[in-house]
């Protein structure tokens, strides 16, 4: 190797330290940032697990209509459908806020995030007072988990569900107290990232229950 070589290849070893290509080719003088997962690996390790747990809810759904379809079909037709429609309106609100949020404390904007926090609160709140209304309304109108198949459906999968936005809701209590004392901010938000993941899930999920037991014949 001429000594010209020897000096060309150094060189270019040189440059390649300096220069990373992009995905798309072009040359740019950091690193590729490698993608991670949002919030943290034990989060998604819940929320596959509570997604499972749904996914057995579902299933069980489907043989129990499958058996009694008289009942699931008649069921929906007796159930505050009004108040259902609020509930998914009040969690497909909460999950806006909650976006917006993740996005303000990105930007370095803890107020905002602490706003946003506060109203996706609110939106919890407002769909656990008319869950158990409805709850009320329920009795009231004759309709118990023993009535028949479809209703003890109903009850365990929605009662579930309640018990999830409320452990979400208290999260996000903790996330607001965590942006009260700094701990999360525009560098450090694992957290809040992990929780928001949780709580749209949890809306997901939701999203899933409401046509079946309200809408679908």
């Amino acid at each position: 190797m001429t000594v010209s070589q020897a000096t060309n290849e150094r060189l270019v070893s040189q440059a390649e330290d300096v220069f990373y290509l992009n995905g798309s080719g072009n040359v740019t003088s950091e690193p590729e940032t490698i993608k991670k997962i949002p919030g943290n690996k034990a989060v998604w390790v819940g929320i596959f697990a509570e997604l499972s747990e749904f996914a057995v809810f579902f299933i069980a759904y489907f043989i129990a209509k499958a058996h009694n379809p008289i009942e699931f079909e008649q069921g929906p037709l007796a159930l505050n459908t009004l108040a259902g429609t609020l509930n998914t309106f009040a969690l497909i609100t909460s999950s806006y806020f909650v976006a917006k949020a993740l996005a303000a404390i990105r930007v370095d904007d803890p107020q905002k995030s602490i706003r946003c926090l506060s109203y996706a609160v609110s939106c919890g709140a407002l769909y656990l007072l008319i869950k158990f209304w409805e709850y009320h309304w329920n009795v009231d109108h004759g309709i118990h988990a023993d009535t028949n198949s479809f209703f003890s459906m109903y009850y365990y999968m929605t009662f579930n569900h309640l018990i999830h936005v409320s452990w979400a809701s208290l999260s996000l209590l903790w996330a607001i107290s965590q942006i009260k004392v700094g701990n999360y901010n525009k560098e450090r938000h694992v957290g809040l990232t992990a929780i928001a993941c949780y709580w749209h899930m949890v809306d997901l999920a939701w999203v899933i229950i409401f046509p079946l037991l309200y809408v679908l014949r």
